[in-house]
C-alpha cells in the first residue's frame, strides 16, 4: 500500500477493472463499441479533414508569410518616411 493512495488495496482494483474490462469485450456490448467506432471512422472519413503532418506545414507556411509582411510593412514604412522628407515643403 503506497502511503499516500486513497485506495486500500490498489491492485485489487486494477485487477477488479481488468476484469471488467475484459467482460465488456466478450459481451454484445464490445460488438456494439466496435461498430460504433467503425461507423464514426467512416463518418469521418467523408468529411473533409487533414492529416496533422499537413495542418503543421501549413502553420509553419503562415508563420513565415506573417513573418515576411511584417518585414514588408516595415520596409515601406520606412520608404514613406525617406519619402516624406525628401519632399520640398510649400514654404521652401
Amino acid at each position: 500500500m503506497k502511503p499516500n493512495s486513497p485506495f486500500p488495496n490498489a491492485a485489487f482494483l486494477n485487477e477488479a477493472a481488468q476484469k471488467l474490462a475484459d467482460l465488456f469485450r466478450q459481451s454484445p456490448a464490445g460488438d456494439i463499441e466496435q461498430n460504433l467506432k467503425a461507423g464514426l471512422a467512416a463518418m469521418l472519413g467523408k468529411l473533409d479533414l487533414v492529416t496533422r503532418e499537413e495542418f503543421d506545414v501549413q502553420t509553419e507556411v503562415l508563420a513565415r508569410t506573417r513573418d515576411k509582411l511584417a518585414a514588408l510593412e516595415a520596409r515601406l514604412a520606412q520608404l514613406e518616411s525617406q519619402a516624406e522628407q525628401e519632399k520640398p515643403h510649400p514654404d521652401a
